[in-house]
């Protein structure tokens, strides 16, 4: 190894560079990373629930905001969704793969709101917002969600099925019976 050069990690990159030396510059605001997926897509949707209120008829403050316009927030979201939803008297309710097109609404997915709830949730907080009057942890919009999620899971045939959290020797329902600390399993 030529004596000149700066020492090494087992990687080969320098252990660390001098902040006065020209080979590091900083920038203001230059060493900060990059805000992760999750904290991009959650200030996205903080500023759109931020102009929905704006664009209330009458316009709402954040303070006044409740869980009845997180709902109408998440229903407001609906038009722009991609999953379709068939309605009771659609002849493929309840089919998880209909033959054919039919005419029901596009809506937001279950999925998709519960983790906007938690999102928003967590940006109301962080915002300045006390935790007892978050609107997104209101129990009206727990209601809300669980009722998306029913209705969905019939709408396609598919029953949703809450996974059921097991003790470390309790088998789940229908699954293979532990035998034993050597890792064999039997069907049940």
């Amino acid at each position: 190894m030529n004596s000149s050069s700066p020492p090494t990690t087992m990687k080969g990159a320098p252990e660390s560079t001098p902040l006065g030396s020209a080979d590091h510059v900083v920038v203001e605001g230059s060493m900060k990373a990059p805000p992760s997926r999750y904290e991009s897509q959650k200030r996205r949707d903080w500023k759109t629930f931020l102009q929905y209120l704006r664009n209330h008829k009458p316009p709402l403050t954040l303070a006044r905001c409740s869980g009845a316009h997180a709902i109408e927030f998440m229903r407001y979201l609906d038009q722009f969704g991609k999953t379709k939803v068939h309605v009771l008297s659609c002849p493929y309710f309840g089919h998880p793969h209909p033959p054919s097109p039919c005419a029901c609404p596009l809506k937001q997915a279950w999925g998709s709101l519960d983790a906007l709830v938690g999102r928003l949730r967590a940006a109301y907080e962080e915002n300045g917002g006390e935790q007892d009057s978050n609107p997104f942890a209101a129990r009206a919009v727990r209601i809300y969600l669980r009722d998306v999620r029913e209705g969905q899971a019939k709408a396609r045939g598919i029953p949703y099925e809450k996974k059921r959290k097991r003790g470390k020797d309790v088998p789940a329902a229908g699954s293979d019976v532990y035998a034993g600390d050597a890792g064999n399993f039997q069907d049940a």
